[in-house]
This record gives structure tokens, C-alpha cells and sequence, in this order.
């Protein structure tokens, strides 16, 4: 895949993924899908927080879409922060057997925005050169 496809695919990856945080999360937690989404049931403070924290990050994500070469710190953070979170939620998964929906449900999915983040962001090198031929 060339340079300038990635970076497209990465400005589209952004794109869905705000959108994602912003909209989706909310639905999922409380509306289609809560005990793959939820980890408490019914409007809890946490949930709301997650959801608090999540839109923002969306909106930046959304906003870093327009030139992702000049975010490439925040992007690498919602990278490796979606790694962390979906590593940490996976263990927990096993402390309770109520929580085993969220195997199939947010775990692989911060897997797969983590995983498409860190494959479709141009390392610091590529990242320079295209910046310079722009």
C-alpha cells in the first residue's frame, strides 16, 4: 500500500472511529448491545464519564482527520490507549461471569481501532518526508 492510500485510509479510520465515540458508544452502553458495552447496568456515573471522555477524544479524532500528519501524537495515544484499555478489560472479563459479553463486544473492538491505528499511521520518518513533499 503506498503512502498517500495509507494516509487516506487513515484520514477515513479517524473519521469513523470520532464518529464511533461520539454516537456509537452511547447506543451500544445504554441502548443495543449493554452487556457487551456496559460494565455496570443502567446510567451510571462511570458510563457516562467513558462516554464524556470517548465523544471528546471522537471530536478530536474527527478534527485530526483533516491533516493527520500534524496529530500524530494523538493518534498514537488512541493507539496504544485502546491496546491498554482492551487488555485491561479482558482480564476483567474473567472476574465475573456477567461481564463475558464484553469478549465479543468493546474488547475486540478497541482491538481492531488500535491495531488499524497503529498499522495506518506513517511512522516518524515517513511521516517527515510526506510532510516535506506536501
Amino acid at each position: 500500500m503506498s503512502e498517500n492510500t495509507r494516509l487516506k485510509a487513515l484520514r477515513i479510520t479517524l473519521v469513523l472511529v470520532g464518529v464511533t465515540f461520539i454516537v456509537g458508544l452511547p447506543l451500544l452502553m445504554y441502548r443495543l448491545w449493554p452487556s457487551g458495552w456496559a460494565w455496570d447496568s443502567g446510567h451510571t456515573d462511570s458510563g457516562m464519564m467513558i462516554i464524556g471522555v470517548y465523544a471528546t477524544l471522537g471530536a478530536f479524532l474527527i478534527a485530526a482527520a483533516r491533516n493527520p500528519l500534524n496529530h500524530l501524537s494523538l493518534i498514537r495515544f488512541t493507539a496504544w490507549s485502546s491496546l491498554v484499555h482492551a487488555a485491561i478489560m479482558f482480564f476483567q472479563s474473567f472476574e465475573n461471569s456477567g461481564n463475558h459479553g464484553h469478549l465479543v463486544g468493546d474488547v475486540p473492538a478497541l482491538v481492531i481501532v488500535g491495531a488499524l491505528l497503529v498499522i495506518l499511521t506513517p511512522r516518524r520518518d515517513v511521516a517527515q518526508s510526506l510532510q516535506r513533499a506536501a
